[in-house]
């Protein structure tokens, strides 16, 4: 069982400010404000939870923001993530990733015909283009943020036409020396 947990005493401004707030029009200002008046009166997180028909994490949560914020606790923060994902794989990368799938796999060792997800995932990082070995979910994200069609994509290396197009490239849209040598530099569009 957890330890109840009680606010320290409310001074006379405290409580009266408490006590406005339980005419606000805001629930979770009224919310905090019964949670908090109820814990001075004497009532722990369990009881109020039955009180005031809410759970009791609630109200604990509540006694824990007033213990280090104070009457600040009774203002909505934002829910908004802390941590926003970045994309893996941007600019630069993403295209030599879309470029990627217009090689054959045999072309970089493996004994596929067509590409699968998990196979770019893997080239991708033998090839430095992936810091790490990333799931197949990641990789259909980028192609799709990129705009490409996977299912018509995946079959791209097995197109005769784009394999002599390939061929035929300029030499200035080839990549020169490093580890993504052979990989054009922008990306084939069909």
């Amino acid at each position: 069982m957890k330890e109840p947990l009680f606010i320290r005493p409310l001074s006379a401004e405290e409580r009266q400010t408490l006590e406005a707030g339980l005419c606000a029009s805001d629930s979770f200002i009224r919310r905090r404000c019964q949670i908090l008046l109820s814990n001075a009166d004497g009532h722990t997180a369990p009881k109020l939870s039955v009180m005031l028909g809410c759970a009791s994490e609630t109200a604990r949560s509540a006694l824990r923001a007033f213990a280090v914020e104070g009457l600040e606790c009774l203002n909505a923060k934002s829910r908004r993530p802390k941590n926003l994902h970045r994309p893996l794989l941007e600019g630069e990368q993403a295209e030599q990733l879309r470029a990627l799938l217009h090689f054959h796999p045999r072309e970089f060792g493996k004994s596929a015909n067509l590409w699968t997800l998990s196979l770019i995932a893997e080239v991708a990082f033998e090839r430095g283009l992936t810091g790490r070995l990333l799931c197949i979910e990641a990789i259909r994200q980028v192609l799709k943020r990129l705009g490409v069609d996977w299912k018509q994509a995946k079959h791209w290396s097995a197109n005769p036409f784009l394999r002599d197009a390939r061929r035929e490239a300029p030499q200035s849209a080839v990549r020169a020396g490093g580890d993504n040598a052979g990989i054009p530099a922008v990306a084939w569009r069909v």
